[in-house]
């Protein structure tokens, strides 16, 4: 198996879909931006820079659940320990790992002594071993968990940071606000993909950890799905190349960010994520990357030029950290214009691909809207929401999202978002649908409006 220390940078890239041409008065810029990252890992790429992904290597802490109610039905607690073990057996060797059992406060099982293991076929059997010696009973507090997590991740040098986290209740004891300030304090620390299984968690809670921690979130409604669904997971970490990727935006005189967003593969807003980074500009954390692609959707308001003028409205670059303290690498770069016209046709023109993620963001709302509505009787707006949904995920192709749908809504029409609320609707199917609202489908590329 590979070693991370042998890996490499995957090479970016970056593409800028939009319409440059605002009429006169205009002020609003909006764009799409497109970044992939090919050829990391033993395939290709740049060697890594010092002290980046290769470097240092990487480290992975599986947080497992084991509060009383893992034990109801005990086929949980059964099927968390198979999941975890399947993992472990797809830990890269070389790869650093602990597992941490999780209650009213957080235990590390293995390896022990406050740090990490590295992963090989012992270390793989002797934390197996210690997997089965897993017992429920106690209480929830998430934020201990994620603490003791990144305790664990900062104890060596690390470059790709990850954690896994499985829960199936809520996070009754502690306080909001003590999750609130461990999530803060864990941020920037690693990323963590977050799971629920069965249907006694809290979807805002677990869909909140992994946003605030750049990963992912999913319901595993049967703990005989687990395995595959942690195994694909840790497959997915390993794949990581490069941590800690920023998105730079640098903006000109009199100009200002309207948002930032991630709209493919998930929606997540980075726009209250910026840090400072210089004159204009700020940054914007997209966390780990390996082989893959993501769309990032930026608004600019800039100043009104007048008709025949242009300017640049923004530079979108992305950039790792130099681990000396230097200035930052970049990998990729963007840049998004904009021009004034007298032309009708030319201005009101929508970019195809800013048309279809502001209809997958409003398609997220509806659905989060839509089953709120319902929760609290509200069946007028909870139509209306719904039907907008599913007339939304029929028209720009998300079937994902228009499958889960009708599992809580009877399609009546689809293209007019003509629904009846179905009387009786499994928490799993409602839970399920909450949980992927904000995962998108990419548009398909069309010839770029602007080129760099």
């Amino acid at each position: 198996m590979a070693n991370f220390a042998k890996s490499y940078v995957p090479q970016f890239s970056a593409e800028v879909y939009q319409n440059p041409y605002l009429p006169m008065g205009g002020r609003e810029v909006n764009a799409i931006v497109a970044v992939t990252a090919t050829g990391g890992g033993t395939t290709g790429g740049r060697p890594v820079v010092p002290g980046g992904a290769g470097g240092p290597g990487a480290g992975v802490v599986i947080m497992v659940d084991c509060s009383g109610s893992m034990d109801h039905p005990p086929a949980k607690l059964g099927g968390a320990r198979e999941a975890t073990a399947a993992a472990v057996d797809t830990v890269r060797d070389g790869v650093a790992f602990a597992v941490v059992a999780g209650t009213h406060r957080a235990a590390e099982i293995y390896p022990g002594g406050g740090g990490l293991a590295v992963a090989d076929a012992v270390t793989r059997a002797q934390a197996k071993d210690a997997l089965r010696r897993l017992t429920a009973g106690g209480g929830t507090a998430i934020g201990s968990w994620l603490r003791l997590a990144g305790k664990l991740l900062s104890s060596r040098r690390l470059g790709i940071r990850h954690g896994i986290l499985l829960t199936d209740g809520r996070n009754e004891h502690e306080s909001p606000g003590d999750l609130r300030a461990a999530l803060d304090d864990c941020f920037g620390s690693f990323t963590c993909d977050a799971r629920g299984v069965g249907t006694d968690w809290d979807v805002k809670e677990v869909t909140a950890i992994a946003s605030a921690l750049l990963g992912s979130a999913d319901i595993v409604a049967d703990p005989a799905h687990l395995t595959a669904d942690f195994t694909r997971m840790m497959e997915t970490a390993m794949g990581k190349e490069v941590a800690d990727v920023g998105m730079r935006v640098w903006t000109p005189q009199g100009a200002e960010i309207v948002w930032v967003k991630q709209v493919a593969p998930t929606l997540e807003d980075l726009t209250g994520r910026r840090t400072e980074s210089g004159p204009r500009s700020g940054d914007y954390p997209t966390g780990s990357w390996g082989n893959e692609s993501r769309d990032y959707h930026v608004c600019v308001r800039v100043p009104d030029a007048g008709i025949g003028r242009g300017m640049l409205a923004a530079r979108v670059s992305l950039i790792i950290s130099a681990p000396d303290g230097g200035p930052p690498q970049t990998l990729s770069q963007g840049l998004v214009r904009a021009v004034w016209t007298d032309d009708p046709a030319a201005s009101t023109a929508i970019d195809p691909q800013v048309a279809h993620y502001t209809g997958q963001a409003e398609l997220a709302q509806a659905i989060q809207q839509g089953l709120d509505a319902r929760k609290s009787g509200n069946r007028d707006l909870a139509l209306a929401k719904l039907g907008r949904a599913v007339q939304l995920a029929s028209a720009s192709g998300n079937a994902g999202s228009a499958k889960l749908l009708a599992k809580v809504v009877d399609v009546v029409d689809a293209a007019t978002g003509t629904v009846r609320l179905k009387a009786k609707v499994a928490d799993a199917d409602e839970m399920t649908l909450e949980t992927r609202s904000t995962k998108t489908v990419r548009v398909t590329k069309q010839p770029k409006k602007c080129r760099d």
